[in-house]
């Protein structure tokens, strides 16, 4: 019994899941429009569609995944940074590859 009563505070309240709820839903909805109506040049678009995305994979960790800066967190957020970095790896090699397999497309 004593583990679920201090287990039971790492948990988001009612009001921090519907938070962040609100905070998805909109910055889907804003992307939506973005893509939908064409109000702004196709580069500023990507950007902005870029930047709602980031934004949304923030409230995804903070309301949802509970992830904090504290030292308890320390090990979460390491994989966190890990697994950014794969990622990132992993995007940047395939837009690399591509380049590369266009220019040479080009000269023939």
């Amino acid at each position: 019994m004593a583990y679920a009563q201090t287990h039971a505070g790492s948990h988001g309240s009612l009001t921090r899941y519907l938070a962040g709820f609100f905070l998805s839903v909109l910055l889907t909805a804003g992307a939506f429009g973005v893509g939908l109506y064409d109000a702004i040049d196709a580069t500023t678009a990507m950007i902005a569609i870029a930047v709602l995305g980031f934004l949304q994979v923030v409230v995804h960790l903070v309301c949802f995944l509970h992830l904090t800066l504290s030292p308890g967190q320390g090990w979460n957020v390491l994989s966190l940074c890990y697994t950014i970095l794969a990622a990132a790896f992993l995007i940047l090699g395939t837009v690399w590859v591509m380049r590369n397999v266009e220019m040479l497309m080009m000269s023939r």
